[in-house]
């Protein structure tokens, strides 16, 4: 039987845009919302307008969820060539525990896009497609392009697909590195999400200076006096 394609994220939604006089549609989503230490990362991606061969040299690219680990990672280097402008943004878990998950990773997608914009400033963002997160700092900070939200953005558009997985390669190195800075957590192999290895950590070592204090198993150790 022939192999299967894998899944790839339409660009239906982009040249909708384009086709009423948008040119750089910003593509952005998130990775590490939920986890329970380490930061939570925001990637961008504008893609060419006009390009029908976009799918195919981007096949693939989709929920970074539903894609393997060894895929996002050959992925990552075609996103980047591929796509005009790029750029990743980060809020520390020191932020999350100041001023909660959803602001923070409401300012870790503002920092992608003034990535992207210092990294390529001939690239002029004109709309934003974000997966679906209520951030009502987009439309009150000066400079940011209008926008729309999709549920599940990153299985319908291929600029937010792409940004997933920008973000989750990105975040994953970075926990590869939290690893070696506090060993005997496991961030390499579970990235700071509620694994059992990762609470049984936590009943040993106690909390680290990257776990999220305002995440409810580090909330809980803390009333518990650990």
């Amino acid at each position: 039987m022939p192999r299967s394609q894998p899944l790839t994220a339409s660009l239906s939604h982009e040249r909708h845009l384009h086709l009423h006089g948008r040119r750089a549609v910003v593509g952005i989503d998130e990775a590490g919302r939920g986890a329970w230490a380490g930061p939570v990362t925001a990637g961008a991606v504008v893609l060419p307008p006009g390009d029908r061969g976009l799918e195919t040299q981007l096949q693939g690219v989709y929920d970074s969820k539903k894609v393997t680990r060894r895929a996002r990672e050959r992925l990552i280097d075609a996103i980047k060539t591929t796509a005009l402008a790029w750029g990743v943004g980060w809020s520390e878990s020191d932020e999350i525990d100041s001023i909660g998950i959803v602001p923070a990773t409401c300012q870790a997608m503002l920092r992608a896009l003034d990535a992207l914009k210092a990294q390529f400033p001939d690239v002029h963002p004109d709309f934003m497609l974000i997966d679906s997160i209520k951030c009502g700092v987009l439309m009150t900070t000066p400079g940011v392009p209008p926008f729309k939200a999709l549920v599940r953005g990153d299985q319908k558009s291929l600029s937010i697909a792409a940004a997933s997985i920008l973000a989750k390669v990105t975040r994953d190195q970075r926990m590869i590195e939290l690893d070696a800075e506090f060993p005997g957590y496991g961030f390499a192999s579970h990235k700071g999400y509620g694994a059992a290895a990762h609470r049984a950590a936590l009943a040993k070592l106690g909390i680290s200076p990257v776990h999220r204090c305002c995440f409810k198993p580090m909330s809980q150790m803390r009333l518990q006096g650990f």
